[in-house]
């Protein structure tokens, strides 16, 4: 049985433009993809839905696609062949890079984005810059499809505890690689032996930040860092039993050596205790799309008079 604590749809233009539809002024809204956010006024007043979704999507963030990304919003302008973008800051400017690199954000694909209902292609679309301040974009164009909703869905994964050292010492930063290694096997060890617990009782991660801790095996760059900031996560069925395992691994984290020393180094932990409980931690247990017969199949609107 999947129990999940919060499931929500994400929903596309219709449901918003059928609400301004019936007079609502203020919309307060479940969960909606940004660019259908932008898109459902200009849809409802005929605006061509290639260069419509493209404007909505490039001004969903506000400046992010101008050069002063943390400055107001951004103005599209959106007629029968494309639209026209400048920002609100008179010191900000939208740029053909700055407007055409908005369809990296957030998107897999940097000339397609799917929407609930159709996909967005912008693999023809050109991109002028008018004078220092305003991009005008045309060829954008829109494949409608068979209107979906996204159904999203969160249930508890287990409770979590962690703790942050950081590491200096010269030595264990010279394989900093192999010493993680050999203290996860350590600590598995000594949590099965001491505390009784069994690999599927728990779930333990290392990471070393300063290291590889974004990139992993991907990481280009193995030179020894100058210093790492060592953090466990323990996540268990129970707070008890996460935090249980992090104290068990509280004095390895402060003084776990090397193969070859004949002493044992020091650490120094964040925070005094050194673990710190998270409480529950979340994962998605549901992501699947709906296939509906109407837009608005599965959303209720309610007009509060």
């Amino acid at each position: 049985m999947l129990r999940c604590t919060h499931i929500v749809g994400i929903m596309g233009h219709e449901p918003i433009a059928e609400a301004i539809r019936r007079g609502a002024d203020v919309i307060v809204a479940g969960r909606a993809t940004d660019s259908a956010l932008i898109a459902a006024v200009p849809l409802l007043r005929s605006c061509p839905p290639g260069p419509t979704w493209h404007a909505a999507k490039t001004a969903e963030c506000g400046a992010l696609c101008t050069t002063e990304p943390r400055t107001g919003g951004v103005l599209a302008t959106i007629d029968e062949s494309g639209f026209t973008i400048e920002p609100l800051d008179p010191a900000a400017a939208c740029t053909t890079r700055t407007v055409a690199a908005h369809m990296l954000y957030e998107n897999a694909d940097p000339f397609r984005m799917r929407e609930p209902s159709g996909t967005l292609d912008t693999s023809e679309a050109r991109y002028t810059q008018l004078d220092a301040r305003r991009v005008r974009v045309e060829g954008s164009r829109f494949e409608p499809a068979s209107p979906t909703m996204k159904l999203e869905g969160a249930a508890v994964a287990g409770y979590q505890t962690i703790a942050i050292s950081g590491v200096r010492d010269p030595d264990v930063l010279a394989d900093i690689g192999a010493w993680r290694a050999t203290l996860v096997t350590f600590l598995a060890d000594g949590i099965q032996r001491v505390l009784g617990y069994g690999s599927g009782d728990y779930h333990l991660e290392l990471r070393t930040y300063g290291f590889d801790a974004v990139l992993g095996d991907l990481e280009p760059d193995t030179t020894p860092p100058r210093e790492v900031g060592l953090v466990l996560l323990v996540t268990a069925g129970d707070q008890e039993r996460a935090t249980a395992i992090a104290k068990y691994a509280n004095p390895y984290l402060l003084h776990w050596p090397t193969a070859d020393m004949d002493h044992l180094p020091s650490f120094a932990f964040l925070s005094s205790p050194a673990e710190t409980e998270r409480g529950p931690i979340y994962e998605f247990v549901l992501q699947h799309s709906v296939s509906l017969d109407a837009p608005g199949e599965l959303v209720r609107i309610e007009i509060d008079p």
